[in-house]
């Protein structure tokens, strides 16, 4: 069982170049760059930098990208190119699709390129920042070695990789800034680098960041410390006050059945089977998607309606399972606490009439007002297949396809 998109669905994520952007107003040191939309943009924008060559860099949510591999051919989502051959590769790179090891097979389309000047940098290095559940606080992670993945760097170089847990009540101490710049073997000036990770854990703190990934985080010949690439994820708890960072989210490289969710408040991820699940909590929608796999099915998603879902949040939920070509059947599996069974019942009497599902829907209803619930689907004259109990449904999701 797999997701069929392993993007952002709990948190934002930006592109790089709106991350360097709001680097770079935290007080971080970034290359100079220019996003471009279209080739006359990227030929404009190579032309502004001015220099012989630039850093041309595929703008997707997902790592990888140097090593990645478009589907019309190109090798590599970043190039160091001749200014007179960026008309040449923008052409091979916008409106293309980027497929790497972090994007899933069908990879992700490359609607921006960001012209970068190329810098001279002496050295690379690996440095995140994200929550960390053993610790409940941030958690920084640095390597001397950067510049490829970090599970590539975990496995050739686990001994070079550092973790500095940092409390939340206490803050980043200096000890623990000297801690992260040894680790990395800084060469250049220690205090302005300590100055750098400084302003990395101010952004993470002050923009609610779930991650901050420099990858690398370089050493130009100077020895000043620079983001060459970032990508930073924020939590969308925190959407109500970081209008200006989500008000940048890319749609376009979400699975629009997420994107939909999102808009109704359902919790959905794609997943690569054939049986639909509509589930009320996480937790049982997790266990209702290990049943269907215990009796042999494959589950098509996790979709959880929450505990207050409407009629209209019930046949959206409806709407989003069957737009996955690939389910042959539908589970709805509701234990009734907060929500109650009748509003279930209604949310599927009335998607079932207004979609004309062809799939069958099989129906396990337990707990606040479930007769009143079973009655109105019984009373509906609809064909659905009712469950005792949540094996008796697996059971009949898996033998109805």
């Amino acid at each position: 069982m797999q997701s069929a998109n392993l993007g952002a669905v709990r948190f934002l994520n930006l592109h790089e170049y709106q991350s360097s952007q709001i680097m770079s107003d935290s007080g971080v040191n970034v290359p100079f760059g220019i996003a471009a939309h279209s080739v006359d943009e990227a030929v404009a924008a190579a032309a502004k930098i001015g220099d012989e060559e630039v850093v041309i860099k595929s703008q997707i949510l997902a790592g990888g990208r140097g090593l990645g591999t478009f589907t019309n051919g190109l090798q590599g989502g970043v190039h160091i190119i001749k200014t007179s051959e960026v008309k040449d590769y923008a052409s091979k790179m916008l409106g293309g699709t980027l497929v790497t090891k972090q994007s899933g097979a069908a990879g992700k389309p490359v609607n921006t390129v960001l012209l970068a000047k190329k810098m001279q940098l002496a050295r690379e290095f690996y440095f995140a920042i994200l929550m960390d559940r053993t610790s409940q606080g941030p958690l920084i992670i640095a390597c001397s070695e950067g510049g490829t993945s970090i599970e590539d760097l975990a496995e050739s170089h686990p001994d070079k990789i550092i973790k500095v847990p940092v409390s939340l009540q206490e803050g980043l101490t200096d000890e623990k800034v000297k801690q992260v710049v040894d680790g990395l073997t800084v060469s250049g000036d220690k205090d302005a680098a300590a100055d750098q990770i400084r302003a990395l854990y101010n952004l993470f703190i002050d923009k609610d960041c779930t991650m901050v990934e420099v990858n690398p985080l370089a050493e130009d010949v100077d020895g000043n410390l620079i983001a060459a690439d970032a990508k930073i994820g924020f939590d969308d708890n925190a959407s109500f006050r970081q209008k200006d960072v989500f008000s940048q989210r890319d749609t376009t490289q979400e699975d629009s059945r997420e994107v939909a969710a999102s808009e109704f408040d359902l919790n959905y991820i794609g997943l690569d089977g054939n049986i639909g699940c509509m589930v009320n909590g996480a937790g049982l929608a997790m266990a209702t998607m290990d049943i269907i796999s215990l009796h042999g099915g494959s589950p098509a998603n996790f979709l959880d309606v929450g505990g207050s879902a409407t009629t209209a949040q019930i046949k959206a939920a409806f709407e989003i399972i069957t737009s996955d070509a690939s389910v042959k059947a539908i589970l709805v599996n509701i234990f009734g606490g907060i929500m109650k069974c009748d509003i279930i019942a209604e949310g599927i009497i009335e998607a079932s009439r207004s979609l004309e599902l062809k799939v069958p829907v099989i129906v396990r209803l337990e707990g606040t007002n479930v007769e009143r619930g079973k009655q109105l689907l019984a009373d509906s004259g609809l064909a659905l297949i009712s469950a005792d109990d949540l094996d008796d449904a697996a059971k009949k999701a898996v033998a109805a396809i």
